[in-house]
């Protein structure tokens, strides 16, 4: 699975969205330092909103495959300039989180990712784990598979033909 590393701002979802996607417990956790979790890595806020610490995110960028760029649906501006994404010598998607939240404009913040030069938008939510299995897919390699692919396949041999579900599934091009 390609490595992904989590840029935003405090407070934007980073760490809760790594829990999620780790399948972990939800809880309040302020990240302190950078943490390496197998496939991701977790960066604190105060990287990605403070000059004098924003570099060490250009070197801790170089040990992933895809820079995560997050911004919450809550937020109520953009922290990333225009086209910042053009700096990058890595792919750079972009996450909304927290997409369930009442006060939340999603849609705003997808058009702010855009504006940073996302073309890939993730919208997420790590309560009700809206994208979270997406973000996953997206990660994965060709050779590999996923959890959820062995227990569909394991199911498909019990030979009740396909459900609705199954010909809307459609992954990296193959209908699985």
């Amino acid at each position: 699975m390609r490595k992904i590393i989590f840029i935003g701002r405090s407070e934007a979802g980073k760490t809760t969205l790594t829990q999620a996607m780790k399948g972990k417990k939800i809880v309040y956790h302020k990240t302190q330092y950078i943490n390496h979790y197998d496939v991701i890595i977790d960066t604190p806020g105060e990287y990605a909103e403070t000059k004098e610490l924003a570099g060490s995110l250009a070197v801790y960028s170089a040990e992933a495959d895809v820079v995560g760029l997050l911004i919450s649906a809550t937020e109520p501006f953009s922290l990333y300039p225009p086209n910042v994404t053009a700096q990058a010598n890595r792919e750079v998607v972009g996450i909304v989180t927290k997409c369930d939240h009442w006060a939340g404009n999603p849609e705003q913040a997808a058009e702010w990712l855009r504006l940073a030069g996302c073309k890939k938008i993730f919208m997420t939510s790590s309560f009700t784990g809206e994208g979270i299995a997406d973000i996953i897919s997206y990660l994965k390699e060709e050779h590999e598979t996923l959890p959820w692919e062995d227990v569909k396949a394991q199911y498909d041999n019990l030979g009740y033909g396909e459900g609705e579900s199954d010909k809307k599934m459609n992954i990296n091009g193959v209908l699985i």
